[in-house]
């Protein structure tokens, strides 16, 4: 039996084990409370849980006194900014995001659109442990229907000030999309549309059942690629399902890497607005080069959306993300928006006159490795202890897990905040280096 996740990232698990409809009732009420009893958004990715999830999760909200506002299958960002842009006291996003179609998840949307700041999100954790208080029978909570949440994020992103929308449609990009049978399929075709370009579809359809593995690495990307080469497009695009990371194929069928959606994004943003960039510890070096060239800084804060949107947030940052294919654009909102991200690369490319695979060689190359140990959650806080005695001869950043600082690398080493497991990244000069050095951090700690 698989462990259910309750933690400042929200509630996740395997469907019919460790999460149930009953245990997503209540911990939807919970939040209802939390949220002062007022209206709540609540939309869903494609998953075959997600509708079983909604019921369950609906009759939690209205059952402590919460109207709640049904936005259907939409991206995770549209559930963000459906309720940045409303009356809404906060929102649930039904989706276990990159995680494979057994597992599900609630993630708990504060009254700013945004993802609960953790100590919000520790005082509602805490809060799952008081009995519920619902309403009676007269107090009961209302269920409406928006059908237009997707259409009102499309129109956002168009309205970027810094993309020049008219030159994008006139070059009439060939774009791949592979939305993997995720909510992708019913933002992502038609806001490339909208922009002029010839859209191929691959895995459009959401079904919740993926065609390949979800999360958007170059590993799963094979599809994607050798649909890029038949069709000589310009581009290729992919999504995790719940539509927050993106993955850039480059004209010669290639994945350039998810850490480039971020580099490239932040070139061509500072080059129309300046600001300081925001990102986290694991994300790469080159964002310290990209910065450097035109005169700002790079801020880095833990693992998390939340922690970097928060930080771009209280600086007034233009641009900033995870490495992961994380783009945030403040003018839309300050969280990750893979949308977001295709129309910044399209414009990106329509100024440049250049191809993907030009622009990505002008970032400066370092290489990742990134791999996880997989143990019993009882163990992981006795693996993360060992670290500072073997790392011991190297200096430490100790603001999320522990990033060992050495010359010319680093190695990040961190309890992951939606699986039980430990994540080891690795950021080096050379892909071997990297490599290496990963396996050989692996080898110490278990």
């Amino acid at each position: 039996m698989s462990k259910l996740m309750a933690s400042v990232s929200g509630i996740r698990g395997i469907y019919g084990e460790s999460l149930t409809a009953e245990i997503a009732l209540k911990y939807a009420a919970h939040f209802g409370v939390f949220s002062g009893r007022g209206k709540i958004i609540v939309g869903r990715d494609s998953r075959v849980t997600g509708l079983a999830m909604f019921n369950a999760v609906t009759a939690g909200l209205m059952s402590v006194g919460c109207d709640v506002v049904n936005i259907g299958v939409v991206s995770t960002p549209t559930v963000l900014l459906a309720v940045e842009e409303s009356n809404a006291m906060g929102g649930i996003s039904i989706t276990a995001s990159h995680n494979s179609t057994e597992w599900n998840a609630m993630k708990f949307v504060a009254e700013n659109g945004m993802f609960l700041f953790p100590e919000n999100a520790s005082a509602l954790v805490s809060s799952f442990q008081n009995e519920v208080d619902y309403v009676g029978w007269d107090k009961v909570g209302k269920l409406t229907q928006d059908d237009n949440a997707t259409a009102r994020h499309i129109e956002k992103i168009l309205n970027i000030s810094y993309l020049n929308i008219k030159d994008i449609k006139a070059k009439k990009f060939k774009v791949v999309i592979d939305s993997v049978n995720g909510a992708g399929g019913l933002i992502s075709p038609q806001l490339l549309k909208d922009l002029g370009c010839k859209v191929i579809e691959i895995n459009s359809e959401p079904t919740g059942i993926f065609a390949h593995t979800p999360e958007p690495l170059n590993k799963n990307l094979k599809q994607l690629e050798e649909a890029v080469k038949e069709h000589h497009a310009d581009v290729g695009f992919a999504t995790d399902p719940d539509v927050d990371r993106l993955a850039i194929v480059d004209e010669k069928g290639n994945c350039i890497g998810e850490e480039f959606s971020l580099l490239l994004s932040e070139k061509f943003i500072l080059s129309k607005v300046k600001g300081d960039i925001v990102t986290n510890l694991s994300s790469s070096m080159a964002s310290e080069d990209i910065a450097s060239k035109f005169g700002v800084k790079v801020h880095r804060t833990k693992v998390g959306e939340i922690n970097v949107g928060k930080l771009m947030m209280e600086i007034n940052s233009p641009v900033g993300g995870e490495g992961n294919g994380g783009v945030i654009c403040p003018e839309v909102h300050f969280t990750r928006d893979a949308p977001a991200g295709m129309a910044v690369i399209l414009a990106y490319l329509a100024e440049s006159g250049k191809t993907v695979s030009e622009l990505s060689d002008q970032i400066p190359k370092y290489y990742f490795a990134k791999n996880k140990i997989k143990v019993d959650p009882s163990k992981l806080d006795a693996i993360m202890q060992k670290v500072p005695d073997i790392f011991s001869e190297y200096q430490f950043d100790t603001t999320d897990g522990i990033k060992i600082l050495g010359n010319k690398f680093w190695i990040h080493i961190r309890k992951s905040g939606t699986e039980p497991i430990i994540r080891v990244y690795v950021e080096s000069e050379t892909s071997e280096r990297s490599e290496q050095i990963c396996q050989d951090a692996i080898k110490k700690l278990v």
